[in-house]
């Protein structure tokens, strides 16, 4: 039974998690890696974490995740996993012939202190990485951190595959963040529009999204490929939406190949795709097309037209940090109140960002870093609120509460779509009104009373 807190108890749990809001960083590795072409991702643990990983991205994309792994006994947890893993490779390379293995740790490997760097070396020197071939690792423990932290340690080991010629190839790195597909391909499409020469990384757009073909295919024709990954240090600059996600490795860039780099939010809603915008045409030195022009107006008249149903409306939300901090923009900016804001994922920048965005709010806002659903559930307990976002896991607070919930993030595990319809940009910004409108409307009319109408003759 959840019973009535006051926000002081609240706030002052720190020594327990309920129902955290995230899930562990070899999820988010594992998604990173299926955004190259060619790619196997690899677990470096025990089979059942493996096989955790592959079923949670499975559920949520309905696409059969494809991973390899150390397969761990006890052995490996008493002498450590390197036998395993260089057995592992020489295997993989052998039986599937990917173009390249993209290793993440589990808590185990970490904890037995396993030294992914190391173990590529030797099974370089030892002959079992044919020519042409790589390997790459990120470190994912998850006693630290969330899903996101390892998207963003994957991506990271991408981009330590960059060379730098010394000639610059006219192109942009473009990293996108924990994305969908379908919003993977809504970027592409508006850098293609706007006239901008990209390299996406990653890319899961043809990976995750294809069509149902009659055919497998272990390794689809979508993702960045292992050549683009190496061009992009002579890139002559680098977009990195989300500090959380994407900017580890445009600094990393940076620091490598002297590529610059600049750190935008995730293009959710009208300013953050306004910026976003705005940053290819000056790199791209063109001005924004009418088409782009055009489906910005399309946003603007749908804010215009319904923003009678989003006056002060009371929201909250949870997710990741990245895509949090777009769409509490996005809510203020058409009026809408989001008072509640949690997310799993650490990081006090968080906090400071939320509070300067609802700054001018008409309530009190609270937001919590390191944060969990409990929280959140107590919070609208004691204060309720008109909407609900976030991931499938929210519609047990939504069902509680007798609350309007708008699905969205990750997982969604109950619901289609995500994968296949943008909700970036201002296309996508259309989908979130839309999805948000059919929530409130949906609640509106199931409370309005029948009425009944008598003919006058």
């Amino acid at each position: 039974m959840l019973l009535r807190h006051t926000p002081k108890e609240i706030t002052e749990r720190s020594a327990l998690v309920i129902n955290p809001a995230k899930t562990c960083q070899p999820i988010g590795a594992m998604y990173a890696s299926l955004g190259i072409n060619g790619c196997l991702p690899h677990s470096h643990g025990s089979q059942g974490c493996c096989a955790y990983h592959r079923s949670t991205l499975t559920r949520h994309y309905k696409e059969p995740i494809v991973a390899a792994t150390s397969s761990f006994t006890e052995g490996a947890s008493v002498f450590g996993g390197q036998a395993n893993l260089l057995q592992a490779i020489e295997n993989i390379f052998t039986v599937y012939e990917p173009e390249i293995i993209a290793v993440h740790t589990t808590c185990l490997s970490e904890t037995i202190g396993d030294d992914l760097k190391q173990i590529a070396m030797k099974a370089d020197k030892e002959g079992k990485i044919p020519a042409g071939k790589y390997v790459i690792g990120a470190p994912t423990p998850s006693y630290v951190g969330s899903h996101v932290t390892g998207f963003s340690n994957m991506v990271k080991a991408m981009a330590g595959l960059a060379e730098s010629s010394g000639k610059k190839n006219g192109k942009v790195n473009i990293i996108p963040g924990w994305v969908e597909p379908s919003d993977m391909r809504e970027l592409k499409r508006l850098a293609e529009l706007i006239g901008v020469d990209y390299t996406l990384f990653p890319d899961t757009s043809g990976v995750l999204d294809g069509p149902l073909s009659g055919e497998y295919t272990m390794f689809p024709k979508g993702g960045t490929t292992v050549q683009a990954l190496k061009e992009s240090g002579d890139s002559i600059g680098t977009l990195a939406l989300g500090e959380w996600c994407s900017a580890d490795a445009a600094r990393q860039l940076d620091a490598k190949c002297k590529v610059p780099c600049s750190v935008l939010d995730m293009p959710f809603g009208l300013k953050a795709t306004d910026r976003f915008i705005d940053a290819l045409r000056i790199v791209a030195g063109t001005t924004v097309p009418d088409e782009v022009t055009y489906e910005r107006g399309q946003l603007v008249d749908l804010i215009s037209d319904m923003h009678q149903y989003f006056y002060h409306k009371r929201v909250a939300l949870v997710g990741d940090p990245d895509q949090l901090i777009s769409m509490v923009e996005f809510l203020v900016s058409i009026d809408m109140c989001p008072v509640y804001v949690v997310t799993g994922t650490p990081g006090k920048k968080f906090e400071k960002r939320i509070k300067a965005l609802t700054k001018d709010m008409p309530f009190e806002v609270k937001v919590k870093a390191k944060g969990d659903m409990f929280l959140l559930h107590q919070w609208i307990k004691n204060e309720p609120v008109d909407l609900l976002i976030g991931n499938t896991y929210c519609k047990y607070i939504a069902r509680d509460e007798d609350l309007p919930l708008v699905r969205w993030g990750f997982p969604i595990l109950d619901r289609q779509g995500h994968q296949y319809f943008p909700t970036v940009g201002y296309k996508g910004g259309l989908r979130l009104l839309e999805k948000i409108l059919s929530a409130l409307l949906d609640r509106k009319d199931r409370d309005e009373p029948e009425r009944s109408f008598e003919l006058v003759m």
